[in-house]
């Protein structure tokens, strides 16, 4: 086998693992940080698209409260993201009610 050959396969495989396996890793990781960081009062959003508060946390399960006194049982691994509170308030996402209707 010529080195040029070798080198070409080694090559691949370096693009491979650094294009495809490492960021999904830290995806993986930076998943398990934020499942191991929720606790009772967090703002979440599943995987469905189900927004609502963490009323209890278990390792098999978790309690979302979706609306009032209506709570669902959720897995842990469904949760997509973590509210935060802060982001929402911004005067970039606030719907304006004085605002005008856009013109066609």
């Amino acid at each position: 086998m010529d080195p040029l050959s070798l080198l070409m396969i080694v090559g691949a495989g370096a693009a491979f693992y650094f294009l495809i396996i490492r960021p999904g890793k830290q995806r993986q990781a930076k998943q398990a940080q934020m499942l191991t960081a929720l606790q009772p009062g967090t703002e979440i959003m599943t995987s469905a698209g189900i927004f609502g508060t963490i009323a209890v946390v278990t390792d098999e399960q978790i309690s979302l409260e979706v609306s009032p006194g209506v709570h669902i049982r959720i897995l842990p691994a469904a949760i997509s993201r973590v509210i935060d509170p802060i982001a929402e308030e911004t005067p970039e996402n606030a719907v304006r009610d004085d605002a005008e209707p856009p013109v066609d």
